[in-house]
Parts: structure tokens; sequence; C-alpha cells
């Protein structure tokens, strides 16, 4: 699945579906949800993630609001998991429990996302690690698929010593963490206070890199430093953002844009979209439009990520080819694996 991402430009890699926008939480920062939506019916989710599936899209991510509130999230990962795609979901977390952690390794599901924002709940946001740690100990001895704790940095969160926190236990519990920074409305750039620049430093230390392009910089290292970036944003045709209505998005901070029902969206939509400008694109801080992009990248570029996945005296070309031939002879796969499921499988 992801060897066809780096064989064609012309499909999407990473598509995020939003099955309900309605949200049990309502954190201040976030404009992503309402108290008041309807779940989308089953007949029309499995309609659109069939069309999903006629553009060939690799990855399809449940996203919300709270995608947990739709009543029939385990047959949506199922659904995705027919067509062939990679299966994910992002969540708040506060509605697992062992019984559903169950259910999603039955039905499939490959990756799993939860931000956390603070230590202890707050009038921003009542994400803590206080209320979730239960569900990250059970998360880490019952489930079958990859499950990354995402922490954040920015805006109105006021105390940045705790995502370094979030960031550690996390790995103490043997899943996956990463740190994003909070953006505005337009999903643009909010800089990091020297304080955050330094807990940022701390967290990247732990979570080492898991992927280096040749020549380019880490977009979230320069956006941390308050520096624009200059990158070709494939976000409407790599990466897709569907909402409730069934409108095609860049992403989930420019609605509108292209705006087209995904029943009617076409390879050449695709295409146009994923070369076209974006003003938006240089201050952006949507992680997952840029790691779909970096996977752009690495179809035409070197990388130095293929030295350190391969064993010591092993030799190679250090090129996409080397990628597909490790993806099909299974050599190094569980490596390869574990790098395609980070590029593909954190949130925004």
């Amino acid at each position: 699945m992801v060897a066809r991402g780096f064989q064609s430009a012309s499909h999407p890699i990473l598509a995020q579906i939003v099955p309900i926008r309605r949200c049990n939480l309502a954190c201040t920062y976030c404009n992503e949800y309402d108290k008041h939506s309807p779940p989308v019916a089953l007949a029309t989710m499995r309609e659109r993630i069939d069309h999903l599936a006629r553009l060939r899209t690799a990855n399809i991510e449940i996203s919300g609001g709270e995608p947990l509130l739709h009543p029939d999230v385990d047959e949506l990962i199922r659904h995705i998991r027919r067509t062939g795609a990679l299966a994910g979901l992002i969540t708040n977390g506060y509605l697992l429990n062992e019984k559903r952690i169950e259910r999603f390794n039955d039905a499939g599901l490959d990756h799993l996302q939860i931000s956390i924002d603070n230590v202890k709940p707050d009038d921003t946001s009542k994400k803590s690690l206080k209320v979730l740690d239960a569900k990250l100990q059970m998360l880490a001895k019952h489930a079958a698929f990859s499950v990354n704790i995402n922490s954040v940095l920015g805006g109105d969160l006021s105390n940045p010593e705790d995502a370094l926190t979030v960031a550690k236990r996390a790995i103490e519990l043997g899943l996956t963490a990463t740190v994003g920074l909070i953006h505005n409305g337009d999903g643009g750039l909010m800089p990091l206070t020297p304080e955050q620049l330094r807990v940022y430093r701390e967290i990247t230390s732990l979570t080492a890199p898991f992927y280096t392009v040749q020549n380019q910089n880490d977009f979230q290292r320069n956006l941390a430093l308050g520096r624009p970036n200059d990158w070709q944003c494939g976000a409407g045709g790599r990466y897709l953002y569907i909402c409730e209505d069934g409108l095609v998005h860049w992403c989930s901070q420019q609605r509108g844009h292209p705006g087209i029902p995904l029943a009617e969206y076409t390879t050449e939509d695709v295409l146009r979209e994923s070369t076209s400008e974006k003003s938006c694109a240089p201050l952006c801080t949507v992680s997952c439009v840029h790691r779909v992009a970096l996977l752009d990248r690495i179809r035409t570029q070197p990388i130095a990520t293929l030295g350190e996945m391969m064993p010591a005296g092993a030799s190679g070309p250090t090129s996409v080819r080397a990628l597909r031939w490790m993806f099909v002879t299974g050599r190094y796969h569980d490596r390869f694996r574990a790098v395609a499921a980070r590029l593909l499988g954190s949130r925004s």
C-alpha cells in the first residue's frame, strides 16, 4: 500500500474523513467540532470510503469531532480495510475501554492517535494525562495496532513542561510520541516562546527523527524557530480532508478550497491540487500534510534514513528503489513498516 505512494503521484496517500462533527469536549483552541451535529449515515460513509478507494487512496483516517461518538465506527474501520487501505483513527481517548480496544483489534485498525494537551485539565483543554493515563495503560496492554501520543506546544496552553511529561509517559508505556505546534484558525504558525522552544527541543531529543531528507530542513523545526518553509503543499491531492458534508478541502483549516463533493472528485482534481499554489503553505503547521509531502520528496531524492535502517555491513542504493526493494522482498520489512506507519499515522 505504501509502495503505491512511491510508484505514482496520481492518487491520494492520506485522506482524513469526518463521520461526525460533534465532540464530547470543548477545547478552546479547537475549531473542528460542534455540540449538535448528528452522525453521518453508515451507508453514506461507505459510499465515501468506496470513492476514496476508487481514487486509490493508500491510508484513510477517521477523524472528527470525536469519531467514537459515531455508532458504527467499528464497521467504518472494517470497510476501510476491505478496500485495501490502511485504517487510522484520531480520538480524544475519553470513550476508550478494553472492549472497544478489542473491537478495534477485530476490525483491523492499523493506527490510532490521541493528543494530550496538559497533565491536569484546565479551562483550555480537558485532554489531560491525569484523565487519560488509565486509557494509555489499556492501549499499551491490549492494542494490536500502533498507538501514537501527540503532545502540543503553543497558544494558550499554560505549562509547556506538561508536553514533556506527556511524551515521557508515552515512551515509558512503549507507545510512540510526537509533539505538534498549535496553529491559528487558518492552520498558520503561532511562534513559540523561548520556554516552549526549550521544551520542544528536549522532546525532539527523546523522540529521535525517523526520517531525514537530504538538503531539506525539518518542517517543524523551522516553524518552532519562526521560519517559513519552502515546499510544495499537496493538500487537495496527495492529502484530502473530507468534512461531514462530504466535501473535499485542502485541510481542516482551509475549508472551501476546493470544496468539491467527494463523489465528483476525480484523478484530474488530485493532480491539479497536488501542484496548486497555496498562500498558507510557508507558515503551515498541519503536520499530516507535511508528512505526505515528505513521501513525495522520497520518490525523487536520496534519503539518509535508508542507511540507518539497514544493519551494519549492508549495502545498497540510498534511493526510493531501495525502499521498493525492501517492501517487495520483505527484507528489513519490520523497520520499513515502522517508518511508513510513523510517516502516515500521526495527526497534525
